[in-house]
């Protein structure tokens, strides 16, 4: 059975111990710990604190973290990377990072918001971290999972069935994976490419 991929997204760089590196770590633990495979963009910050998090679980096994590069140089990927695939896209590699089963943000910059507008666009499941105690002071006002937190992206209706639809903002691990299971079974739909429509 397939188990299904969840893409986490957000800074390339944290302070450690800083409630993003905390938070993408216990999210990268609690979805292995949930039957859950990750995918980010293979670098550090949040991509590695996931990965890592990932590597503590007691029911992680190899293969259970994907890193799609930007680059051609699989050397590149953090240390906790399972599976690397450099594909030499730079930014454009955003939209396979954004094609999993759903996207959890945290935090990030215009790389993220970019990740989270395919996500978007590909109608997946999109959740974000409202980071606690962020202010203008702080450099927050480019925080794109604080900023998207429990909002649409567009006025488009994604899905009839899903009335609250949007993406859900969470303050914690075990809120992202509780909404994930809840969730996920509801965004069944994948937009169909050229390849695949029929005539």
């Amino acid at each position: 059975m397939r188990r299904p991929l969840i893409s986490v997204i957000g800074d390339g760089s944290l302070e450690e111990n800083s409630p993003k590196e905390i938070f993408a770590f216990e999210l990268g633990k609690a979805l292995v710990d949930n039957g859950y495979r990750i995918v980010s963009g293979g670098l550090g910050g949040v991509m590695k604190a996931a990965f890592r998090g990932a590597h503590s679980s007691e029911k992680y096994r190899e293969g259970d973290t994907v890193a799609i590069l930007p680059g051609n140089n699989p050397v590149d990927a953090n240390e906790f990377a399972d599976i690397v695939i450099a594909t030499g896209l730079d930014a454009a590699r955003n939209f396979i990072v954004a094609n999993s089963d759903a996207v959890v943000a945290v935090g990030g910059g215009c790389g993220t918001l970019s990740e989270l507008s395919y996500a978007w666009a590909l109608k997946r499941l999109i959740l974000a971290y409202r980071v606690p105690n962020c202010s203008a002071e702080q450099n927050c006002f480019s925080d794109w999972s604080l900023l998207s937190a429990d909002k649409k992206l567009d006025d488009k209706v994604r899905y009839e069935n899903i009335s609250d639809d949007r993406i859900y903002g969470v303050d914690s691990a075990d809120e992202a994976v509780r909404i994930l299971n809840e969730k996920l079974p509801l965004y069944n739909e994948r937009p169909k490419s050229a390849g695949n429509r029929r005539a």
